[in-house]
């Protein structure tokens, strides 16, 4: 995953351009890169490293005065993290400079064929091959624009590409294939970007653009067509409702921890519009209106990768208990590759941040080959996920800057216990003592966990201190809480770096346990449900072999180990949301105190957008 952006308009084009590339640093650092086009002469400066080296190199040069260009910030798919990798990147004879998120996939036979004809190659990118078939395309067409479709209708693979070219001043180009793209309509300027934040200080009016659509645009128009034959394209330009602020990290040191701390009202705006309140008896019914024309389904299979996977698998808990609907979680990354046996009266959810991840669009996609209709579980307006899906749930957690995802999950456990609410009562197979007590519990959590989330941190930083010298450790948890233990040890590892791993608690006897020792420590969901009793003899057979242990837990709960972590106990399923900020909470603090990058963790971006 890259972030890209291209202006044109009435500003001076360099330090618009960086400034967008800025809001999209998360999505790439491994080097970055800004071109324009001034006096026929393509004016190029790239850098390796974050984006403080691009603007190191900026500060020494006289910056153009070009009112038009593309910038780009790399996560590296082809090609070591080095200068002569970074985009954006120039045709053989310095005509056409390209920035692109992608992978070309048949990028090494095209390669070859335009090495014959004379093609001179500086990197090792995919990228670099594709501006240079473009600039071939340029030699059997008359226009710019010709030459981008002929080009796009010879290659395989993903990509969003966004270019300038010396012979077209004043005009960027743009397309996409299963990689993101949107467009930023303005007033006298307008944009192209890969995530709505690049443009977000100058316009809220955007305009999705779909696979296969090929962008033109300059300061006073822009133009939508197929790219396969350039036939024009009707766009809708809609209007988004939040603002700059909120991608903005808000006085926190870093955007996890103000990510962590926005759960309280991720969950309020998540239930918004989904709960009706009876006046006369303020009891509270579940009403999802995006799925309202959809029976239940027979059978459902989730579809999804990393921290979504993990909510897929708590959700699994409670669709089967509350809707008594049988339920398979799928690792998008494998399900893409089996022949399923998916039965009809079956659906397919697919969960997914961004609604750009790529195994889990191909799910969706072998999904509906099979014949499953699709919801779409995801956060962002607009995404590939919601215009795949026959029905879509926003999650409505707002923008998630930081790469390891934090309230993005607290909001999709949070819509799949209503699909699990919602599905039960209109199937009449819950009682109404449960749904009631959820729905008004789940009313009061927002303000509950929003008190607590300070003393929470306050313990994370004790805990992180005494353990941010392990090398390595466990989590464990039973029923709904082993997902969420497989979170935990997720989160430590990509942002601590320390190595750990999640396990159901009943498996630590079936071999993991030969692994522990004293300093191997283990971070256990131990809070009060009728599992507990279990978790406990497993936390036994940990402290048999001299492991410690911190548990989480609740208030009366007897459980002799080496630190309690006591938190305030709610109703059934809905103390997973007081765990897991806490678990997130932990390794926040660890790889904080360690001194790591926490909102750009080594090796990671935001959301996989190539396999």
């Amino acid at each position: 995953m890259c972030g890209i952006i291209g202006y044109a308009g009435h500003r001076p084009a360099v330090p618009l351009i960086v400034e967008g590339l800025r809001r999209l640093e998360y999505r790439g650092y491994d080097s970055a890169g800004v071109a324009t086009v001034q006096n026929k002469e393509i004016d190029l400066v790239r850098a390796e490293g974050k984006l403080a080296a691009l603007d190191e190199k900026l500060s020494h040069i006289n910056v153009t005065n070009s009112t038009f260009g593309v910038g780009h910030t790399r996560w590296a798919t082809h090609g070591v993290p080095v200068e002569k990798n970074a985009h954006p990147h120039l045709d053989h004879d310095k005509n056409i400079a390209m920035i692109h998120n992608g992978i070309i996939e048949n990028y090494q036979e095209i390669k070859a064929e335009l090495v014959t004809k004379g093609y001179e190659f500086r990197s090792d990118t995919d990228s670099e091959v594709l501006v240079n078939l473009i600039a071939e395309g340029r030699k059997h067409n008359d226009t710019m624009l010709k030459a981008v479709s002929w080009a796009l209708n010879q290659v395989e693979g993903a990509y969003a590409i966004a270019l300038v070219a010396v012979d077209e001043p004043g005009t960027v180009y743009a397309a996409r294939v299963s990689s993101p793209m949107v467009m930023g309509v303005g007033v006298g300027e307008n944009f192209v970007a890969s995530d709505i934040p690049a443009f977000l200080p100058y316009t809220r009016k955007v305009v999705f653009i779909e696979d296969g659509e090929l962008v033109k645009i300059t300061s006073s128009s822009w133009e939508v067509f197929r790219a396969e034959n350039l036939a024009p394209v009707e766009k809708e330009v809609q209007t988004i409702n939040w603002d700059v602020q909120a991608a903005q990290k808000g006085g926190h040191k870093h955007f996890m921890i103000k990510e962590i701390f926005e759960q309280p009202k991720v969950i309020s705006d998540c239930l918004a519009g989904r709960i009706n309140i009876n006046s006369s008896t303020d009891i509270g019914e579940v009403v999802l209106p995006e799925i309202s024309a959809m029976e239940p389904p027979e059978r459902l299979h989730i579809i999804a990768c990393g921290t979504s996977y993990h909510a897929g698998l708590w959700g699994k808990y409670l669709i089967e208990q509350w809707a008594k609907i049988p339920v398979d979680v799928e690792i998008a990354s494998e399900f893409r590759y089996r022949d399923p046996l998916l039965s009809k009266g079956s659906l397919a959810l697919a969960i997914s941040q961004s609604g750009e991840t790529a195994d889990t669009l191909a799910g969706i996609k072998l999904a509906k080959q099979k014949g499953l209709p699709i919801l779409g579980l995801c956060n962002v307006v607009g995404s590939s996920v919601a215009r795949e899906s026959d029905y879509i749930m926003y999650t409505q957690a707002g923008p998630e800057i930081s790469v390891a995802s934090t309230k993005a999950m607290c909001s999709q456990l949070t819509a799949l216990l209503l699909l699990a609410l919602y599905w039960g009562k209109r199937k009449g197979v819950l009682d109404e003592e449960t749904y009631s007590r959820a729905v008004q519990d789940l009313r009061n959590l927002p303000s509950i966990l929003d008190a607590e989330l300070p003393a929470m941190r306050a313990r994370a930083k004790e805990l992180s201190r005494e353990y941010s010298e392990a090398n390595s450790f466990f989590y464990l948890g039973r029923g709904q809480y082993f997902p969420l233990a497989l979170e935990g040890a997720l989160k430590l590892k990509e942002i601590s770096y320390i190595h750990a791993e999640g396990y159901a608690a009943g498996e630590m006897k079936h071999g993991p346990i030969a692994l522990i020792d004293p300093k191997f420590p283990t971070f256990a969901m131990a809070l009060k449900d009728e599992l507990f009793p279990k978790v406990k003899s497993n936390l036994v057979e940990v402290q048999a072999r001299g492991g410690e242990i911190i548990a989480l837990t609740n208030p009366g709960v007897e459980l002799d180990v080496e630190h309690r972590w006591i938190l305030p106990e709610v109703w059934g399923p809905l103390n997973a949301f007081m765990a897991l900020p806490a678990l997130q909470l932990f390794a926040y603090e660890t790889a904080d105190y360690l001194g790591k990058d926490v909102d750009q963790p080594r090796n990671l971006a935001k959301s996989v957008t190539v396999e």
